[in-house]
This record gives structure tokens, C-alpha cells and sequence, in this order.
């Protein structure tokens, strides 16, 4: 038996079970259902290549067809190890725009204001910039500037700066808006994964036990009380009791899908599906959202652009080399290199675009290669008004559960995405990219709305954001409440990007490890517990002494 049992190894997973065995009175166990983050690919940058469009350490999640998106569905790859998803993704740190957060508490969600979430971001942050208002130096974190930024990216930012778009070195700072060089979470030319920030450091604790290849099952529960999970382990059926509480943080598709196999969710569907129904909790599953995202994709015969060429195999034997030996180079790239916060317009009071820009060609989410060298440029709505939801395609937790991200289903973020078209490829059409630019694939000759749209139904996909299925609020659709326990049942919280009520303008795993952070002070208060910071200090003083880990892992 364990004080707090933690259900996902992800991003705000590895920050909890960090954040509460600081306490050595404390006893935390944390079960994760993919493999310990040992894989070389995981903390070579470049790998995230092999990644995010394979099975590998992925869920590689499909939706349902799209209608408004010619009946296609779209992909949502999920890391499935420890450190989730911050073990495959582009390494970007941006926490979106002050607006964000005070829309969140202006919804009723009190705590959650920028002002109160800004102090959990930076205490995760040691960014090598330096601390000041907006960031924080000595937190677990690692953030920095790309080590070996390639030249086209410079070229990106220089184009943008022509086409009237300010010059941003820090999108998490006093604006947003403009164009720049995105932050990495990396360290010495490594991913820094929440695993290796927070938890890795903290395995040799002996309160925390963290269990890898462990695929919770559902909830356990004493009338509405939360006090386990079953698990899958090693082909066996496993319990593990929570003398306090049981903590999801499986993601926005997990967490959903959990809740409702124990039997917490909409009552009907439910009962469709055979589940007793434990408390009806209409809003489990609903509120999806992610950011809709068009690519523009350009050939070049830049050999700083990533591709598949005689001249590039030849060039990256000299990359791993310079890799191996000064952790520098190419293999340090975490491929969408810079990028821009744009107005669609002036009636926007915030930028309401974001633009990726990755020095090689994306073809259908890396899955299908093209031979040669380019670049992309990927535009993405942030704040769309679609809406779509997760249900359970069966009682069987190991079936992947039906996705719908309704992705342009309101015809108003379909007449943002052509704006986005417009701006996007004024960008990236602009003198500054003149000397490697090649030629445009599958955008050339489109002009019209009329042949904007039909082009954006046909290639538009998301950018792997999604939120908001356990949404945090107080009204009779809220999943959990602004301390996110979960509403109508005790023992039991919710603490990934699922909690989110609204997207963020902006990549979504910084603001995952941020809830992370906030929601260990929430736990920590509920229970009369002292806060990070005073463990912080403790550990200073008398830090645990080292110790095998005890990461466990099946066979």
C-alpha cells in the first residue's frame, strides 16, 4: 500500500512523483504502461525522426474519420515510456499567452490566473539564459537555445521580419508575438525529458517506486472512494491500494478513457457498453480540442535542411562524430527550429497563428519520405472552436479508444485557416528564403479561397496538442474541480493536459509539467504537507544518499 498511486509516467506524471516522495514520510507509487526511457533515440534530439511517426515508445494513435476533412483521419502519436510524451516530441518550450490563463480563471477556475501559474513555471525551469521575471534558474528542467541552429531557420526569422513580423527572442517573456528561435528542453545537446529532469534524480528514493510496462486496468474503489488501480503486469492482474489518493495522469485520451472503464462518465454510453455506472459525469470525454495544421513544404538544395541524398549520408557520418564527441551538430536539431506568434488580422487582440518552421520536408507526419532536401512551414489555429471528444470502443483498456478531434467542424476555424494559408505563405515565398528555395509541393497554383479550402480539407491535420477531456471547472459538464479532484467521488484527481478548459496559445508540455507542479502544492496542501520549496531547501541540507534504482520493469 502506498500513500499516492500515480496512473501514467508522462509529463505531469514523472513532476508529481518527483514533487510528492520529497517528503521521506511519504510513500508514492507511480505505474507506467510503456518501457523505462533507456532508448537511444529518445535523448539523441534527432531521433525524435524514428519517434513520433512509429509504433515505437508511441501509441501512434488514429482518429475516427474527419468529415470535414474528406472522411480521412488524422494521427496522434502519444509517447508510451516514461517521460510520455516529452520522451518523443520536438523538445519546444512555449507555455502560451498570459490571456490563457486569465481565461481560465475568469471561467470560475480560481488559482489559475497567469499570475499564480507563472511561479510554477519557473520553479520547473533552469533555463541557461539566466532567471529574471519570467523565468527561473535551478529548477529541474533543463531549457536552452539550440546548440547548433541550422543557418535556413535564421533565414525563416529574416523573412518573417520582412513581411512586418517583429523580431521575438523569447516567446515566453513580456509578448508573444513576433518571430524567433524557439527554447529547447535539452541539456548538453540532450533531451530532457520530464523523466530525466524530475524523476530520474529521484529514483533512488526509497518512498517512490516507479513501475514501468504497467497498464492500469481501472480505478478501484470503496463506495465513492478512490483507495487503488488493478494493473496489468507481467501477463498477471495486480492491485495496488492508495491510503490518500489515487492520481490520473494518463493524458487527454488516457485519463478519459480510464474514468470511464470505472465507471465515471456519460450514464447511456456506459450502459451501452455493459460498465456499471458509479457517478454520472456527463462531461468525461468531451471538450477535445487540438490545434488544426496545414504544412507548406518547399524542396531546396541546402544541405543545412535534413533529407535524403548521397551528400547528406556522407555529411552525417561527419554529424555523429562531432555528436559523439562535443554533443554539437546537426543530431542536436530538434528539427522545428523557429517560429512565429502571428495576428490573423487586426481586429486579433493576441496572436491567434503559431508557425512551426522544420528544416526538412514533412510528408504525412514523417510517415512517407521524400527523397532530397527542404523545408516546412507548419501553421496551426491556436485557439480553434471545434470541438470533439473520447469515448470507449470497448470494456478492453488495452483497445485504444475512439477519438473524434472534430477537426474544422466549425466552418469558422476553416475561414481562419485560409487567413493562416495567406500570411503563411507570404512568409515563406519572401525574399529572405530566395537562396534556398526550391520547389512548393501540393500548395502551388492554389490562389483562391475556393481552392484554399478544398486543399486545407485535404491536407489539414492536428499538431499532437490535445486537451480538455477531464476539463476543470464547476459547472455540470466539469470533469474536476479548479483543485482537480474529480466531482462526485473522493480520493480521486486528474492531472495531465486533459484538466485544461481551453487550449493554450502555444505548445502544450510546458503547461503539462506546470500542472504538475501546482497540482503536488494542491496535494501536499490538502494533507497539511509542506510545499516543494521547503523540501527544496531540505534536500540542500541533508540530500538522500544514492541508491539502485528501483525502477522495475516486466519479464
Amino acid at each position: 500500500m502506498f500513500d499516492y498511486v500515480i496512473v501514467g509516467g508522462g509529463s505531469a506524471g514523472c513532476v508529481l512523483a518527483a514533487r510528492l516522495s520529497e517528503d521521506p514520510s511519504v510513500t508514492v507509487c507511480l505505474l507506467e504502461s510503456g518501457p523505462a526511457d533507456t532508448s537511444p533515440l529518445i535523448h539523441t534530439p534527432v531521433g525524435a525522426l524514428a519517434l513520433v511517426p512509429r509504433k515505437h515508445l508511441n501509441w501512434a494513435y488514429e482518429t475516427v474519420p474527419q468529415p470535414a476533412l474528406n472522411g480521412r483521419r488524422g494521427y496522434q502519436p502519444r509517447g508510451k515510456v516514461l517521460g510520455g510524451s516529452s520522451s518523443i516530441n520536438a523538445m519546444i518550450y512555449l507555455r502560451g499567452h498570459r490571456w490563457d490563463y486569465d481565461h481560465w480563471a475568469a471561467l470560475g477556475n480560481s488559482g489559475w490566473s497567469y499570475d499564480e501559474v507563472l511561479p510554477y513555471f519557473r520553479r520547473a525551469e533552469n533555463n541557461e539564459r539566466g532567471a529574471d521575471l519570467y523565468h527561473g534558474s535551478g529548477g529541474p528542467l533543463n531549457v536552452a537555445d539550440l546548440r547548433s541552429p541550422s543557418p535556413v531557420g535564421e533565414m525563416f526569422i529574416d523573412a518573417a521580419r520582412e513581411c512586418g513580423i517583429p523580431y521575438n527572442p523569447d516567446f515566453n517573456g513580456a509578448e508573444q508575438e513576433g518571430a524567433g528561435p524557439y527554447q529547447v528542453t535539452q541539456k548538453n545537446g540532450e533531451r530532457c525529458s520530464a523523466a530525466r529532469a524530475f524523476l530520474k534524480p529521484a529514483l533512488a528514493r526509497p518512498n517512490l517506486r516507479v513501475l514501468t510496462e504497467a497498464h492500469t486496468i481501472r480505478v478501484v474503489f470503496d463506495g465513492v472512494c478512490a483507495c487503488g488501480v488493478e494493473y496489468l503486469h507481467a501477463g498477471r492482474r495486480q492491485t495496488v491500494h492508495a491510503r490518500r489518493e489515487v492520481i490520473l495522469s494518463a493524458g487527454a485520451f488516457g485519463s478519459p478513457q480510464l474514468l470511464m472503464l470505472s465507471g465515471i462518465g456519460p450514464a447511456d454510453h456506459l450502459r451501452e457498453l455493459g460498465i456499471p455506472v458509479l457517478h454520472h459525469l456527463p462531461g468525461v470525454g468531451r471538450n477535445l480540442q487540438d490545434h488544426p495544421d496545414f504544412i507548406f513544404i518547399n524542396r531546396s538544395s541546402s544541405l543545412d535542411t535534413f533529407g535524403i541524398s548521397p551528400r547528406f549520408t556522407a555529411r552525417l557520418w561527419h554529424e555523429w562524430r562531432k555528436y559523439q564527441t562535443q554533443r554539437r551538430g546537426m543530431l542536436t536539431s530538434n528539427f522545428a527550429e523557429a517560429g512565429a506568434f502571428i495576428k490573423s488580422g487586426p481586429h486579433q487582440p493576441i496572436p491567434d497563428l503559431q508557425i512551426h518552421f522544420v528544416v526538412g520536408m514533412v510528408e504525412d507526419h514523417a510517415r512517407k519520405l521524400l527523397l532530397g532536401h527542404g523545408y516546412s512551414g507548419h501553421v496551426c489555429l491556436l485557439r480553434p472552436k471545434s470541438r470533439g471528444q473520447v469515448r470507449l470502443v470497448s470494456t478492453n483498456s488495452l483497445d485504444a479508444p475512439l477519438i473524434d478531434l472534430n477537426l474544422l467542424g466549425d466552418n469558422d476555424d476553416l475561414q481562419a485557416m485560409v487567413r493562416a494559408f495567406r500570411i503563411t505563405r507570404e512568409i515563406m515565398r519572401a525574399p529572405a528564403l530566395a537562396a534556398v528555395r526550391g520547389k512548393e509541393l501540393h500548395s502551388a497554383g492554389v490562389e483562391s479561397d475556393d481552392e484554399i479550402r478544398a486543399l486545407l480539407r485535404q491536407r489539414v491535420d492536428c499538431i499532437y496538442h490535445p486537451v480538455g477531456t477531464c476539463r476543470m471547472g464547476s459547472d455540470a459538464d466539469a470533469v474536476v474541480d479548479d483543485q482537480l479532484r474529480v466531482h462526485g467521488v473522493s480520493g480521486l484527481r486528474v492531472v495531465d493536459a486533459s484538466i485544461m478548459p481551453t487550449l493554450i496559445g502555444g505548445n502544450t508540455n510546458a503547461p503539462t509539467i506546470m500542472i504538475g507542479e501546482k497540482a503536488a502544492d494542491m496535494i501536499r496542501a490538502a494533507c497539511n504537507l509542506p510545499h516543494t520549496q521547503d523540501f527544496a531547501d531540505a534536500a540542500i541540507r541533508e540530500p538522500y544518499a544514492a541508491r539502485p534504482s528501483p525502477v522495475a520493469a516486466a519479464g
